[in-house]
């Protein structure tokens, strides 16, 4: 499962607890209190080949290992196993900016796929807010081959923040 390497850089402007739920989310082991558990397919097979960087307000940066069990046909990098890490990530960007109280939705997510990523390279999947209002965040995710910084796959990610109801 992903988890927090030594050489992890995390901003000090992030709440310690928030990035505690950042990392418990890549890690389906664990759980968190404002980031959703998430016990699906996907998470078993793309959580083993991600490994987070960075965590910043808005930002999160993780490694991603194109590994045999998340290549298609082709010996590429599936397009599920990309739209799931993408989803993922999306997620984790957009709740380090929105309260932990408030729900979020995803409304739309969009991949664009313009390169394959080969078998057994490392991408770098940077991820980060767009923007955040009180009822909508809209962020951007981008993965690039590690060794040649080229641009792989770009995605963009909508979701709607649900008011907390008050009683």
């Amino acid at each position: 499962m992903a988890e927090q390497s030594s050489t992890t850089i995390i901003s000090k402007d992030v709440d310690r607890i928030c990035v505690d739920d950042v990392i418990a989310f890549f890690d389906d082991s664990r759980s968190s209190s404002c980031v959703p558990d998430t016990k699906d397919f996907y998470s078993n097979i793309v959580g083993g080949h991600l490994s987070v960087d960075k965590i910043q307000r808005g930002r999160v940066t993780c490694f991603f290992s194109v590994k045999p069990a998340v290549l298609n046909f082709y010996g590429g990098a599936h397009g599920g196993a990309v739209a799931a890490v993408a989803e993922r990530m999306a997620i984790a960007c957009a709740r380090t900016v929105v309260a932990a109280d408030k729900e979020i939705f995803l409304g739309e997510l969009s991949v664009s796929y313009l390169s394959a990523a080969p078998e057994n390279s490392e991408l770098i999947v940077e991820g980060s807010v767009v923007r955040s209002g009180k009822n909508v965040t809209m962020v951007a995710v981008d993965f690039k081959l590690k060794q040649s910084g080229k641009l792989v796959y770009t995605c963009h990610a909508t979701f709607y923040n649900t008011p907390v109801a008050k009683l």
